[in-house]
């Protein structure tokens, strides 16, 4: 199993070893090739998402039929449509895989079971969630408040190994402007 999860999980709460053995038959890890749908909008998200080596983006399709990226998710990080997963009722988003992908998947009633038999466990994806919460929160204070340019100048100051991992389109789209756009503001930069 996963030893990025384990250090994860350690990151945020202390767990034995004894402890983390019992918690991974709740877990099932998933080989992902590149551009394969975990999740399909009207299709219940039935699973959370930790990524242990690959990337993952969560996105849906407007009413142009433009896909529009609103989260990513590299290693060490969760995803799921959590308003689906919580509720088990219909997504309204697609979870992809970016890359080839190796997934650690938490299935809904593993998760309820997982954190009534380890109280610790609720705390760790308390704390993961909160962490989320607050990047979300300056995510969207950020659209609100700077100019497209400056913010992809600062999205590639603060995550330079990403603007350079994932393709452009998808920056694009997750920055909220065009391909074409993204590509003039790096040429400007160049010049």
């Amino acid at each position: 199993m996963s030893e990025n999860l384990k250090k994860h999980i350690r990151k945020f709460i202390k767990i034995t070893d004894e402890d983390y053995l019992k918690i991974l038959p709740y877990f099932t890890i998933i080989e992902t090739p590149k551009k394969q749908n975990l999740l399909t909008e009207g299709k219940i998200c039935t699973n959370n998402y930790f990524v242990s080596k690959g990337c993952l983006r969560m996105f849906f399709i407007n009413e142009k039929g433009i896909e529009q990226t609103i989260q990513f998710a590299l290693e060490n990080w969760w995803i799921a449509d959590y308003a689906s997963f919580s509720s088990q009722k219909p997504s309204e988003f697609y979870i992809q895989a970016v890359e080839k992908s190796e997934i650690v998947a938490l299935d809904f009633s593993a998760q309820e079971e997982l954190l009534q038999q380890f109280p610790a466990m609720e705390r760790y994806f308390r704390l993961v969630h909160q962490r989320a919460h607050a990047a979300a929160q300056f995510r969207i204070k950020n659209l609100y408040t700077m100019s497209r340019e400056d913010l992809y100048h600062q999205f590639n100051k603060l995550y330079p190994e990403f603007v350079q991992r994932i393709p452009q389109y998808l920056l694009a789209s997750y920055l909220g402007f065009t391909p074409e756009y993204l590509s003039e503001i790096r040429s400007k930069r160049i010049s």
